[in-house]
């Protein structure tokens, strides 16, 4: 696998909390206007008891060639206070990962969203483009051009490409080796996923299998990790559901219109570590919570989405 040579640095350097906030507000929303079925799911949970929504991660699909890798987007966060949580590497899928933490600020116990509420966690993968076969990395190499990965956040913010479409035939050519690269290559910096923090919901929604059970019942697809919907960590404190993707259509630069799988929504749910099992609930915090991600589990909902992309295009 590659190598993850990113500077460890921290503190904010200028700038305000709040362009900050304004910031992972408009990545927010830029995926909530491309995905009308994830719009539909983050819309009805608040409707459901007046629930507030917080989130636990944003994820980010990046390719590592010629700047437009995990630090073309984790340069800007962690000039705001984002800090490197830990890495992860897929090989299978010639992908690794480092995740971020948010930086320490206040947060009232009532706060929510990306107003006041606590920021969420970042996850930003990245395509190992080197480990392609040449086919493959002639087509990314062809749209990617150097130092463009400057204007990623931009991006992100924007929902517009850096670089021009591709043609259905190199996208459908990428599938057949790497679903990430043909995902990347179309949609770029827009969120992957957004996660829902389950733990901070007040309501029925506040309960892992409540979720679960809702979206069965009212006809959404929800992805199987390994035959099971509910993924659970080993030690059992790190629950996840996610809702497949759904089908988008997309413009392709010769002209043709295809439908392609979009970005998709989960939750997840972070319980108590033992040693706080004591802590009255009211005075519950994200620190006394299981943190981080899981291996098995990142894996295992990589190869659910990737599968239900293949399975559809076949």
């Amino acid at each position: 696998m590659g190598t993850l040579d990113l500077p460890h640095a921290s503190s904010f350097k200028g700038g305000s909390e709040t362009f900050l906030r304004d910031v992972l507000e408009s990545i927010l929303k830029t995926y909530l206007r491309k995905n009308p079925m994830a719009k539909t799911v983050w819309e009805l949970v608040q409707s459901m008891d007046n629930e507030k929504i917080s989130y636990d991660h944003f994820f980010f699909r990046t390719f590592k060639v010629d700047g437009y890798g995990i630090e073309s987007l984790s340069s800007f966060f962690m000039d705001y206070g984002y800090k490197i949580g830990g890495r992860l590497e897929f090989p299978k899928n010639k992908v690794q990962l480092v995740w971020l933490s948010p930086p320490d600020i206040h947060v009232s116990g009532d706060g929510h969203g990306l107003g006041n509420g606590p920021l969420p966690r970042l996850v930003i993968a990245e395509l190992l483009v080197d480990e392609l076969s040449l086919e493959s990395q002639e087509i990314i190499r062809k749209y990617l051009k150097p130092e463009g990965g400057k204007q990623a956040i931009l991006s992100s913010t924007l929902g517009s490409l850096i670089w021009e479409k591709p043609t259905s035939a190199e996208f459908n050519q990428l599938v057949k080796e790497s679903e990430y690269a043909a995902w990347a290559l179309i949609h770029g910096y827009t969120l992957n996923h957004l996660a829902v923090a389950v733990h901070r919901l007040k309501h029925r929604f506040s309960d892992i299998n409540y979720v679960q059970e809702y979206f069965q019942e009212n006809g959404f697809k929800l992805n199987k990790v390994g035959g099971d919907i509910l993924n659970e960590s080993e030690d059992g404190l790190l629950l996840q559901v996610t809702l497949a993707s759904e089908k988008v259509a997309i413009e392709f630069a010769d002209g043709v219109t295809e439908p392609i799988t979009a970005s998709f929504i989960e939750f997840v749910q972070r319980l108590v570590l033992p040693q706080f099992k004591d802590v009255p609930i009211d005075e519950i915090k994200e620190f006394h919570r299981r943190e981080g991600l899981e291996q098995a589990n990142a894996n295992r909902i990589m190869q659910s989405t990737l599968s239900q992309h293949k399975n559809e295009t076949n």
